[in-house]
């Protein structure tokens, strides 16, 4: 059984560590893991395919519930009926919520482990929608395989315990129907704290998908709203991987065995070429599927093939800031609801509290942050390289606004202009694209005020997985408090 295997060399190496090196000493060492990835129109069908080889008999599908009801879901049943094994089990779990919280990766772990102790371990699981359900199959997964004593023994600290993934879980393919997260390439499940108000993860390279299958032609049915905010989810994993701290100089240090190196290594030569590519590829097509989803054939594949590279990108080299911050603007929104997102997801209760999509919850810190990040002091050891990097991704920004518009008189803004102040330039180019696609500008559109303030910093602290990645350091109370200030009306 795949849950079971578990390496007696792994344990050895994890528990004495006999790769003894310094945590003090620089890492100088970076290394990418991704699912693999196929991608192009009507590749979901041949998932069947997949389940032969694999000869997979007992199979557990996680579907969106509103996925359910449309054509990739009929497309995925029928493959598995035409091409499984014969005598083949699909069990059907679709009670997943969106924006996943402790609650309801329970829910979703208490069916997948009836299931296996009543018939079997699963062969393979498939997840079939967003970020959320993949991110719910993935903590069912590894909760099934490797039962904790407390739930909270996976979770990033210090919220958890950080405990590593004890060996193989069982295979799982990927199918996103939403051109965002990336989470069919990374080894990260994301879900909402209900008693601590706050958000947070599971992270570890086993929870990567064994195949990521990436096809345009399920997110036809994306409403104009959904694919605005995934998309500009995309846009700042880019964003933010690619300015994050450098590998090298990651607080922690090289760890005492390469299997303990985090996910999360920060900026490195690996994962820049796939943020840039998606970068460049989001700044072009992003306007072009919000005005037209379903119809622009070009923009589809463009945007859905971004988000797996930004996910092959942010899933090596981290995110800093503005995901630090979005999960306590998220998790403490009151009564903001976005336009385009079905109003009853989840119980009433939580319908009365709101809902701030993952994407708008990110990029509406983001010129905040950059005005930090990207204008370090010239006594800084990593100003230069912060601040290029600024610099390169607002004059990409900046290129593909003047592209976008045409002749209307302007011009890009000189390198000369740019790199004088780079998070400014950076800052003010992001405002421009959330403008263009109508996105609220500051937190306080979400119905925050001075008196949130300081209880968003205090949300944020517990988040240094990724806080620790922001290339400007320190990112405490007073720093958070500060960005939180400035994020009011950007």
């Amino acid at each position: 059984m795949w849950c079971r295997r578990l390496s007696l060399a792994f344990r050895r190496v994890a528990v004495t560590g006999r790769c003894n090196f310094s945590s003090l000493e620089s890492d100088p060492i970076c290394e990418l893991a991704s699912s693999t990835l196929r991608y192009g129109p009507s590749s979901t069908s041949e998932v069947g395919h997949d389940l032969a080889y694999m000869n997979a008999k007992r199979i557990l599908l996680f579907v969106d519930p509103h996925i359910a009801k449309l054509d990739p879901f009929d497309t995925v049943l029928s493959s598995i009926e035409q091409h499984a094994p014969d005598g083949h089990v699909l069990d059907i779990y679709d009670e997943i919520r969106v924006e996943p919280n402790n609650d309801s990766f329970k829910h979703a772990i208490k069916f997948m482990a009836e299931k296996t102790n009543n018939h079997g371990s699963y062969d393979v699981i498939i997840a079939l929608g967003g970020g959320s359900t993949i991110d719910t199959a993935k903590a069912a997964n590894l909760y099934t395989c490797y039962p904790p004593e407390d739930f909270y023994d996976y979770v990033n600290p210090p919220l958890g315990k950080g405990l590593p993934v004890p060996g193989p879980i069982t295979p799982l393919i990927a199918i996103p129907t939403t051109s965002g997260t990336g989470s069919e390439t990374t080894g990260v499940a994301i879900f909402d704290d209900v008693p601590t108000k706050s958000k947070t993860g599971i992270a570890h390279r086993r929870l990567k998908p064994t195949l990521g299958v990436v096809d345009p032609n399920n997110m036809k049915s994306m409403p104009s709203s959904v694919a605005k905010y995934s998309g500009i989810d995309v846009l700042c994993h880019a964003l933010e991987s690619y300015t994050a701290i450098p590998f090298t100089a990651r607080p922690s240090g090289r760890p005492a065995s390469p299997i303990l190196r985090p996910a999360y290594q920060g900026s490195n030569p690996i994962s820049d070429i796939w943020s840039l590519h998606a970068l460049k590829e989001c700044s072009q097509y992003l306007p072009c599927i919000v005005s037209d989803p379903d119809g622009d054939v070009e923009a589809r594949a463009k945007m859905c093939l971004a988000a797996s590279t930004a996910g092959m990108g942010f899933g090596n080299a981290g995110v800093h800031l503005c995901h630090g911050m979005s999960y306590a603007v998220a998790s403490q929104v009151k009564k903001f609801w976005v336009d385009g997102y079905p109003k009853k997801l989840n119980t009433d209760e939580e319908n009365d509290h709101g809902l701030v999509p993952h994407g708008l919850s990110v990029v509406i810190n983001a010129p905040s942050v950059f005005r930090f990040t990207g204008n370090l002091d010239k006594s800084d050891p990593l100003q230069k390289y912060t601040s290029d990097r600024h610099v390169e991704c607002a004059m990409i920004l900046a290129n593909a606004r003047m592209q976008r518009r045409g002749n209307t008189g302007q011009e890009v803004p000189s390198h000369r202009a740019v790199a004088d102040r780079p998070g400014d330039a950076l800052a003010n180019e992001l405002l421009e694209l959330m403008r263009e696609l109508d996105i609220p500008i500051g937190i306080r559109s979400l119905g925050y005020s001075e008196a949130d303030v300081e209880e968003l910093a205090l949300g944020t602290l517990p988040q240094h997985r990724v806080t620790k990645l922001s290339p400007r350091q320190p990112v405490d109370l007073e720093e958070l408090t500060n960005l939180f200030k400035d994020a009011l009306d950007s």
